[in-house]
């Protein structure tokens, strides 16, 4: 228990560092977009399918995922998954057809739900009790620091050697992801000690997992409609395309800043609450207050440093709940949630953008969904044990 515990900041380097791939992964056709267009002939809506084709396998495979890595054991599974995510990158860099492409993330995408659950739920054993929400930020982080490293990478590459040469470094990333996952991971210190106890999550546990879930993917996709829609938005008030990106661009690179702060703050404090609360009331007043001001860099540089810091919180709430024999079917549960989340919010967005006619209308939705946010956060604490209680302070 000592080894596990003087390695775990290792444990969380070697996952952050996979899980970096598979946000390199998800980003590259966003970024490939133009040269996708160009070399199948296909339009921005056929774009936007294969984007969101990488998510959409979260809705099934989420919630069996967990089960799957406590039958199979989380390093045999995780290491599944990113296979399938280097077959999937195979597939889409040999495939000459669209249909190539589609099976291609499609493959890749139930590798990322398995990677998604069972790496969160390996976190989550190693730093229940100690320091979870700073390792559960520094985790989440992951997600845009590949996001940002696809988009400094894959344009130079494709503009220097075709979609080719860019689809062979993300197939190029997955494979070394793997190669130190597999060398440099450790078994959670959960899995021996619980290994055939019962797995049963029922009662308040179940309802407070569902509520921490919800959570999760309203946030997402109150996030979602800034990086979605942002750029749209501002293109409506006579920004250039290019000025409108770099705007919202601004953003991400101050939440790759503001994730990994909120968690170190909220353990810091020991107040986790008051973190997430007061991220959810100043992001959604920003969102509110972005369609209407004609001081967007202000705004956006303000979203930036305030919708990161509940994500870390927000992540270690499952802990709070679940006990060890519990946590790979409740984090499956847990994702299913989130997945649901980034992918409806965005279909609700757009239609509410189709119907008033301003991109604006997803900011206000944006605010909506924070407003649940902290109306479930008090449903959750209200559902949480004592034991849990103590947990989170």
């Amino acid at each position: 228990m000592e080894h596990n515990a003087s390695n775990r900041w290792f444990v969380l380097a070697v996952l952050f560092a996979a899980r970096v791939t598979m946000a390199f992964q998800f980003q590259a056709v966003a970024v490939l977009s133009p040269v996708y267009m160009t070399v199948f002939g296909v339009e921005l809506s056929d774009i936007g399918f294969l984007i969101g084709l990488y998510l959409a396998p979260g809705l099934l495979f989420a919630l069996p995922g967990g089960g799957i890595g406590r039958r199979f054991g989380d390093r045999r599974v995780i290491a599944f998954g990113m296979i399938l995510m280097l077959a999937g990158a195979g597939v889409m860099l040999t495939a000459h057809s669209w249909e190539g492409q589609v099976a291609g993330r499609l493959l890749a995408g139930v590798g990322g739900v398995l990677l998604n659950v069972l790496m969160s739920k390996v976190v989550a054993d190693h730093f229940t009790g100690r320091e979870i929400a700073t390792a559960m930020g520094i985790f989440v982080n992951s997600w845009p620091v590949g996001i940002a490293a696809a988009l400094l990478i894959l344009p130079a590459l494709a503009n220097s050697g075709g979609l080719a040469t860019a689809l062979s470094a993300v197939a190029l990333a997955t494979a070394c992801g793997l190669a130190l996952f597999v060398i440099g991971s450790r078994d959670s210190p959960a899995e021996a000690a619980d290994a055939g106890a019962s797995q049963r999550l029922l009662g308040a546990p179940l309802a407070a997992t569902i509520i921490a879930g919800a959570i999760w993917g309203l946030y997402n996709g109150a996030l979602a409609m800034v990086f979605g829609f942002g750029p749209a938005m501002l293109v409506e008030r006579g920004w250039s395309l290019a000025a409108a990106s770099s705007a919202t661009s601004v953003t991400l690179w101050l939440v790759a800043i503001s994730v990994p702060l909120g968690g170190y703050l909220a353990d810091r404090l020991g107040h986790r609450d008051m973190v997430m609360l007061a991220g959810f009331v100043v992001f959604g007043l920003l969102l509110l207050a972005a369609p209407a001001t004609g001081s967007v860099y202000l705004v956006f540089i303000l979203l930036g440093v305030s919708a990161g810091l509940p994500a870390g919180p927000i992540m270690a709430l499952p802990a709070a709940v679940l006990s060890a024999r519990t946590r790979a079917v409740g984090m499956g549960l847990f994702f299913t949630l989130f997945y649901a989340g980034v992918v409806l919010a965005p279909v609700v967005a757009g239609y509410l953008a189709d119907r008033t006619g301003t991109a604006g209308a997803a900011f206000y939705l944006g605010a909506a969904l924070l407003v649940a946010c902290v109306v479930a956060l008090f449903a959750f604490r209200t559902l949480q044990t004592p034991a849990g209680r103590l947990e989170t302070r």
